[in-house]
């Protein structure tokens, strides 16, 4: 038996960025159904979510794809929708999609770079969130895991990824708070310096040497100067899910190789 045996998990942006290595989407997909669960694999990118699911499929797990984009109110309802007609309920919403495209200082910031961000990485949970409740409530049982960053309570010159996510941090607690009556639980991930696509593809497409990148990042990791991965991400999204941490709700976990400790 698997530790999410007979469970019903939505993975929002379980699709990735192409590259050389896994997303964190794909990775908590993946790791979600080797631990039992069948899974909603969500994307905007449906080729990609369909390239997830044959891989889970390969490791022995089970589920199927929808085609989203979750910045849009009555896609995210669509999600809750589809979950319970194709499976019945729905016992964890994870949250993985985020973006810092163009984003800058607060001096050179536009509308529309502000309002895009916050879109994709807060609208979109709460959208999700608001539909997902209204099952989870009705169960009296659910698990929801927002990714979040380290970015959030740690120094950095983009100012609307870094409100974005704090706010995601805020947003998450009250979803602890509120949700605590009806068994509902509510984390935040905050992931460090990774080695993902997401993370790394669009410099090396900006003209950045990958090599020089990819050390650099490395060098900036207190524990053992090594970017951690996707499956680091996928690990503690698997706990925070399962019934070990039944007693977790609220918490802002950092998985970053101790870099948020250095701000003390």
């Amino acid at each position: 038996m698997g530790r999410l045996a007979g469970k019903i998990a939505v993975v929002v942006g379980a699709g990735q960025t192409p590259g050389e290595t896994i997303g964190n989407g794909r990775a908590v997909s993946i790791r979600f159904a080797e631990e039992g669960a069948t899974v909603l694999l969500v994307d905007r990118n449906l080729s990609s979510a369909e390239e997830t699911l044959a891989m889970l499929k390969d490791r022995g797990g089970s589920g199927s794809c929808l085609e989203a984009d979750v910045v849009a109110e009555a896609e995210c309802e669509a999600i809750t929708t589809t979950c319970v007609e194709r499976y019945g309920r729905i016992d964890v919403l994870h949250n993985n999609v985020g973006i810092g495209t163009n984003d800058c200082g607060p001096t050179k910031i536009t509308e529309t770079i502000w309002d895009e961000i916050f879109a994709v990485n807060l609208k979109s949970v709460m959208f999700t969130c608001k539909h997902a409740l209204q099952v989870m409530r009705q169960q009296q049982f659910g698990s929801i895991i927002n990714i979040s960053s380290i970015a959030a309570i740690c120094n950095i010159g983009l100012v609307s990824y870094k409100a974005s996510k704090a706010a995601l941090n805020a947003y998450t607690q009250t979803l602890a708070t509120g949700g605590a009556k009806f068994g509902i639980r509510a984390n935040v991930i905050m992931p460090g310096l990774m080695d993902t696509p997401m993370a790394i593809e669009g410099y090396v497409a900006a003209g950045h040497d990958r090599a020089t990148l990819i050390k650099r990042r490395n060098e900036s990791v207190p524990l053992g100067r090594q970017m951690g991965t996707a499956w680091d991400i996928a690990n503690a999204a698997l706990f925070l899910a399962s019934d070990e941490a039944k007693f977790i709700t609220g918490v802002c976990l950092p998985v970053d190789g101790g870099q948020s400790a250095l701000i003390g």
